[in-house]
């Protein structure tokens, strides 16, 4: 049991010190070698638990999206009304880029760049599942516009980087007020 432990404890070390260093430096900024020296392990273990760089910035993402996923989805009930479900989907979200900021720039960054393969970038998109299903109900239900899943998440969910990118550098502090008119923005920009 102390030998698994210690394999998930190794693990978990390399994928912070992926997130880290992609963060500060970019993804060709980190190397292998840097990130086995950051996650205090020799050079040789990562290739015990990744192929190469490649399927170690694949895989972080899948963890990463997962885990954002999970926490977005975690009080949302398929049931709610779409508004209600949207909202609550919406502020899921934004908690998690408020809160858990390394992860989700980490997130950012993968979506804008071409490093993530694309069957990983749509094994992502399915994690969003019930986010799509419930703009697919609002959309037949003639309560959201009709528009592309991207378009929506562009107005809906992409601002969130960019709020979070702004307090981060402490521009810009997202307090109950100003969650609450970011909302309604993002939900005003995609209600009929």
């Amino acid at each position: 049991m102390a030998k698994l432990q210690k394999c998930i404890d190794k693990r978990s070390a390399l994928v912070q010190a992926t997130i880290e260093l992609v963060n500060n430096n970019g993804f060709h900024a980190a190397p292998m070698s840097k990130i086995a020296k950051m996650a205090n392990v020799s050079p040789g273990t990562i290739y015990l638990y990744f192929e190469n760089k490649q399927d170690l910035v694949n895989q972080v993402y899948l963890d990463v999206k997962s885990v954002f996923t999970a926490y977005a989805f975690e009080t949302y009930d398929p049931k709610m009304p779409v508004e209600q479900g949207f909202e609550v989907i919406w502020k899921r979200i934004a908690e998690f880029k408020l809160h858990k900021c390394q992860e989700a720039m980490f997130l950012a960054q993968c979506d804008n760049t071409p490093m993530i393969d694309e069957p990983i970038r749509q094994e992502g998109i399915k994690h969003l599942q019930p986010l799509l299903d419930l703009w697919k109900r609002g959309k037949d239900e003639g309560i959201i516009k009709p528009l592309s899943d991207y378009v929506l998440y562009a107005y809906t969910v992409n601002p969130l980087s960019f709020l979070m990118l702004m307090q981060q550098r402490g521009v810009f502090k997202m307090g109950k007020k100003e969650l609450e008119s970011a909302y309604l923005a993002a939900w005003n920009s995609i209600k009929l």
